[in-house]
């Protein structure tokens, strides 16, 4: 009995994902080179446990920052949805996405549209974290609702790109907040 209950606690963060009538956790994210909101999707997969998934375009955006937020323009003003590399599996199983995305020009990354635009999340929630440089969540929020009409859309959290390092405990109250961690 001491050794499951040992390896129960030892493993309780993962099997928060995974078992009987537990909700299955994805922390989906896309970030420019790793950055930020790579940093908030680990923030959160401290707290709550579950899977995370990289979002990754299949041709790279440019190095130069500038270029980089030339080319989303283009992309959104177009409605342009870039490919992605790879893709989630067992998607269906998952019942909360968290979704992360930095701030672009007023509204989610194209490569986080390309993603709700590719699975069905009918059913499902999503659980929006945005990272910016003071525009805070803009449409980002609305705009995911627009793009899963069929999920439900909580409230989102916006962290400043430079603190990041630090928003842990933001990100703690939020989840605590939103219903998702005691």
């Amino acid at each position: 009995m001491f050794l499951m209950t040992t390896l129960f606690a030892a493993n309780s963060t993962s099997m928060f994902a995974q078992t009987g009538n537990e909700k299955k956790v994805l922390i989906a994210y896309y970030s420019l080179r790793n950055g930020n909101t790579r940093v908030v999707a680990q923030h959160i997969q401290k707290t709550v446990g579950g899977d995370i998934f990289r979002i990754e375009t299949v041709d790279a955006y440019p190095a130069v920052y500038n270029n980089v937020t030339a080319q989303a323009k283009k992309e959104l003003e177009s409605g342009h949805r870039p490919a992605l590399k790879t893709t989630v599996p067992h998607f269906d199983e998952y019942d909360i996405i968290y979704l992360g995305s930095p701030n672009w020009w007023n509204t989610l990354a194209p490569a986080v549209m390309t993603f709700l635009e590719t699975y069905n999340f009918e059913g499902k929630t999503i659980v929006p974290f945005i990272t910016h440089e003071g525009s805070r969540l803009g449409a980002s929020v609305t705009d995911m609702e627009k793009l899963a009409p069929k999920a439900t859309v909580l409230k989102g959290l916006p962290v400043r790109g430079g603190s990041v390092d630090s928003a842990l405990p933001d990100v703690q109250k939020w989840l605590k907040e939103i219903g998702m961690t005691k």
